[in-house]
């Protein structure tokens, strides 16, 4: 679960312990090794909501101020910042929650606000590993890696990783993934 430290949420200290090659969705004593993105990435996030924020307010006052009058516009005005708001301490805990931990033989990724997930990635299963930046990405100097496998189900990705490092670990991840797959 995220613990709240101050005006953020602190960690997900859920997903942590790694006792002989077993993974433990509940316990926490290994939190330190585990790799967060980068904190571009909460206020990407932040800035993408307040833009949105920012229109729906316009259109809203404008729309509501001309059909209800100015007391309910008000009203109407309050409620899209409480939503902004509410989006805004999702952003930090969803943020707070992604984490990676790079083992001897695979890849943990964790992730998840209401539901917990963990994906294991074995090196040797991987089949690429693809680095992306969107418009908003490059304009904060972050990368989302996306690991691809076999299994078409696959969901790994670690988004907002500073982009010397999202290409540092995709040179790691090729190179492990080679190995682990010619059998070395």
């Amino acid at each position: 679960m995220c613990r709240w430290v101050g005006p953020t949420f602190g960690h997900c200290a859920n997903i942590g312990r790694v006792v002989s090659g077993r993974v433990e969705i509940t316990d926490v004593e290994t939190e330190s090794l585990w790799q967060r993105p980068s904190p571009k990435l909460r206020r990407m996030r932040r800035s993408e909501v307040g833009l949105v924020a920012l229109v729906v307010l316009s259109v809203s006052g404008v729309v509501s101020q001309a059909q209800l009058g100015v007391v309910r516009a008000c009203g109407v005005i309050a409620g899209v910042l409480l939503l902004s708001l509410l989006a805004g301490i999702f952003i930090d805990r969803r943020c707070a929650c992604w984490g990676y931990l790079a083992r001897d033989d695979d890849l943990l990724i964790r992730r998840g606000v209401l539901i917990k997930r963990l994906s294991v990635v074995p090196y040797g299963r991987m089949q690429f590993v693809d680095v992306t930046a969107g418009l908003f990405e490059r304009l904060f100097g972050i990368a989302t890696v996306r690991l691809h496998t076999a299994a078409a189900a696959t969901d790994a990705r670690l988004p907002g990783l500073a982009v010397s490092e999202a290409a540092r670990l995709r040179e790691q991840l090729t190179l492990l993934g080679e190995a682990r797959a010619a059998g070395i």
